[in-house]
């Protein structure tokens, strides 16, 4: 992104900031897989929205009337060895920021930044040592008063700075789509290339390799590629099985790009069409999610969303008789639970599950435009529940998509990918 973006999310911030407020953000720390072996490095989303900044463990310290931020000093030994660092100077530069120091000055002049700020804004719960040092500090700096110093009085989660996260520039609904178009790519190769016999991790190196190729940083998550009864859990991420005959195949992932991920879940048949129980669970979804989808327009209540596809899925049991009662008592009494026990969707963005309060005062939040969030109905059915029939155990279903709230016509960022039953036969044959 343009650097102008990040130093103008900045000021934005800063001019949230109230006098004797201070805002600390953390960069993400290079995490050990095993041994001497190293995860591949991610940044904190809140970091990088507002600098931009891919090194490890540098500081923006925010007030109203002040800008800084410490960072990784320059080392020519080290950085042959990891690459090159930015260093203060550099990124001082970049922000446009009042002072900039090397990181190995953090434990000298935090207390400096802390005294007599009356609220810090900070994470809380993301480090546990790092909490601990910095509440430390602060009730060590309130045992000066004496001295006419004191450290913050309120510690708080900056709330605000994931609301504007929450609704997107043009800049970060063109990411997404971008996220959503190389998704697209990787989906349909397995509706084409997906046979019986494979393996759920072939089918994953297929997604994995498709982003890669088209400079994502990969999934955005963890690939679900689930084949048969194993799309009945919700979170399968073992991908190992093999792919049986007539078995359906629920694959939940998104690819991501420049820090923005898409969430797409498709299902598909392991041969070349859906059985006839089969097909009929996947209309139902698919019919409900459509539903949906128009439902997710600017001040519609998020949670309204989610209650009228209880209501939807509830009503589709019942006439199919795998729920038996009235509408209302069946929804009531939570029976429906058995084969719907999640939400809805959520918010997308920086985030698979993006940032952002769902509620307010006890309310669902409506929805405003520039949020984008996931809607994702399903049904899934225990393969040991002998109280339905047979051709019914087993299967799972959930169809996903990336919705932009647009006022009453809601942008469906990932409507490439195929999800009608008569697209996907035909990818298939």
């Amino acid at each position: 992104m343009d650097q102008n973006i990040f130093r103008k999310r900045i000021r934005e911030i800063q001019n949230l900031l109230k006098e004797s407020e201070v805002l600390l953000i953390f960069a993400a720390p290079q995490k050990i897989r095993n041994r001497d072996v190293e995860y591949k490095f991610r940044q904190d989303s809140d970091y990088y929205y507002l600098t931009g900044i891919e090194e490890e463990d540098g500081v923006l310290v925010l007030r109203r009337d002040f800008s800084s931020h410490f960072a990784l000093p320059k080392d020519k030994e080290k950085e042959i060895w990891t690459g090159i660092r930015l260093g203060k100077e550099e990124i001082k530069r970049r922000l446009e920021l009042d002072q900039s120091f090397d990181l190995g000055e953090w434990d000298s002049k935090i207390s400096d930044i802390l005294t007599n700020q009356f609220t810090l804004y900070h994470f809380f719960g993301k480090d546990s040592k790092r909490d601990s040092e910095l509440l430390e500090l602060i009730s060590s700096l309130n045992r000066r008063l004496r001295e006419g110093k004191f450290g913050p009085q309120r510690w708080e989660i900056p709330n605000f700075l994931h609301e504007m996260r929450m609704y997107k520039s043009q800049e970060e609904i063109e990411k997404l789509k971008e996220s959503s178009r190389i998704t697209a790519l990787g989906h349909e190769r397995l509706f084409r290339e997906t046979k019986v016999g494979m393996y759920e991790f072939e089918l994953e190196s297929i997604l994995e390799s498709e982003y890669l190729k088209h400079g994502a940083w990969g999934g955005g998550y963890g690939h679900i590629v689930a084949a048969g009864k194993n799309a009945t859990i919700l979170h399968y991420t073992t991908n190992r099985a093999k792919i049986g005959d007539n078995e359906l195949i629920l694959v939940d992932s998104g690819a991501e790009k420049d820090y923005y991920t898409a969430d797409v879940t498709r299902v598909f048949p392991s041969g070349k069409k859906f059985t006839s129980e089969q097909r009929t669970i996947y209309q139902l979804v698919l019919d409900v999610q459509k539903q949906a989808i128009l439902d997710t327009k600017q001040g519609v209540e998020f949670n309204a969303v989610h209650e009228k596809t209880v209501k939807n899925l509830t009503s589709g049991l019942i006439d199919l008789g795998l729920l038996k009662g009235e509408l209302s008592e069946v929804i009531e009494k939570g029976e429906y639970r058995r084969f719907y026990m999640h939400r809805t969707g959520h918010y997308l963005g920086m985030d698979v599950h993006d940032v952002g309060r769902y509620f307010e005062n006890g309310k669902s939040k409506p929805m405003q435009n520039g949020l984008v969030v996931t809607v994702e109905p399903g049904l899934y059915f225990d393969p040991t529940d002998e109280t339905i029939p047979a051709g019914f155990r087993g299967i799972g279903v959930r169809i996903e998509d990336d919705v932009l709230v647009n006022g009453d016509t809601p942008i469906v960022l990932t409507s490439m990918i195929a999800k009608e039953v008569d697209e996907i036969e035909a990818m298939r044959n």
